[in-house]
């Protein structure tokens, strides 16, 4: 059994990733997501910006409240956070085996990669462009 899997998250849906980084930390596996700017989230654009709007809009001064990211990798991450017992021991040590990239840095390059990518006949977005119109 591999103990490092490398992800290529391009044209990926957002959930069904997350959800199978989360499985695969919680086995004790390190897991490496390359590319989360192409990371899709499936939906008509302007309700996923909204949405993200008043998510933001939610979190309080920058002393309190919620901290939501603004970065595509740390979006992932936070997605994968919310699959996991983030608060109890093995969700703490699942999340730390996990690494999120928003490209593919040079220690990667040459690594065999998985991609979970399908073809999609729904309306998407991609983080980048969340990021970019929130």
């Amino acid at each position: 059994m591999k103990e490092k899997i490398i992800i290529d998250a391009s044209s990926s849906v957002l959930g069904r990733l997350a959800s199978f980084a989360a499985k695969q930390a919680l086995l004790g596996r390190q897991v490496i997501i390359l590319n989360c700017n192409n990371v899709l989230i499936t939906g008509r654009r302007e309700t996923i910006i909204n949405e993200y709007r008043i998510l933001f809009s939610k979190g309080g001064s920058s002393l309190k409240g919620p901290k939501i990211p603004k970065v595509p990798e740390r979006i992932m991450k936070r997605t994968i956070r919310g699959m996991l017992s983030h608060k109890q021991w093995r969700g703490k040590k699942g999340l730390k085996r996990i690494l999120c990239y928003n490209s593919v840095p040079e220690e990667y390059q040459n690594e065999e990669k998985i991609s979970l990518s399908k073809k999609l006949k729904i309306k998407t977005i991609t983080l980048q462009e969340l990021v970019r119109n929130i």
